[in-house]
């Protein structure tokens, strides 16, 4: 039997309402820790959007919650250069190094006043995030600060991260950060890889990057 007009854009519609609550409830639940549906529900509405997105694939969106499952890994990553140089931070070990750094930043900026923050620093990864209205579009590496590698398709596996932003954001912009292994989830990992009789993971840092 055929489809008419209207049953195909009601159909588009539950599509893209499954995808918004999707990405609403992974939000919740592995961002804020604070889920309000069950399960089994959850498991439900990401059901009947794969029989959707089976049922239309010229519907098809990378950043659909149903590609954080089961999606094939990249590992032959192509080069992108960066939009602008992609720096690291130097390492400093006592107080006068960073007295001397502060005393420069002072002389650049030419009297402004200055606000210093300090926080710890994660070992992770380094990460360049592209959003383009409101959709992730590239994830790239460091690499040598000039060139990175597209590793879009593994971010995309990353329940923290989303795929696409609430709120009123800018048509186009970059984020720059870190991707780290906290040690509870590290060590759970390892106790998973133990009792398969797997090779345990170095450390946190070593297994982010892998």
């Amino acid at each position: 039997m055929s489809q008419t007009p209207q049953d195909s854009e009601s159909k588009r519609s539950q599509l893209d309402f499954l995808r918004g609550e999707l990405h609403a409830h992974n939000h919740r639940y592995y961002v804020l820790a604070s889920p309000i549906i069950s399960d089994r529900e959850f498991d439900q509405m990401m059901e009947a959007l794969m029989v959707l997105e089976a049922e239309h694939p010229e519907w098809a969106d990378p950043n659909s919650p149903s590609q954080r499952v089961g999606g094939d890994l990249a590992d032959g990553f192509a080069k992108v250069p960066h939009r602008e140089p992609m720096l690291s931070l130097s390492n400093s070990y006592n107080e006068q190094d960073i007295a001397e750094w502060a005393e420069r930043v002072d002389r650049l900026l030419e009297g402004d006043s200055v606000e210093w923050v300090m926080e710890l620093k994660y070992d992770g990864v380094a990460i360049s995030l592209t959003y383009e209205k409101g959709k992730l579009v590239q994830a790239l590496t460091r690499g040598d600060g000039d060139v990175g590698e597209d590793i879009t398709a593994n971010v995309r596996t990353i329940r923290t991260l989303p795929l696409v932003l609430q709120g009123e954001v800018p048509d186009a912009f970059e984020i720059r950060g870190e991707i780290f292994f906290p040690w509870p989830a590290f060590e759970a990992l390892n106790r998973s890889q133990s009792a398969k009789g797997k090779e345990l993971f170095a450390n946190p840092r070593n297994t982010a990057a892998g």
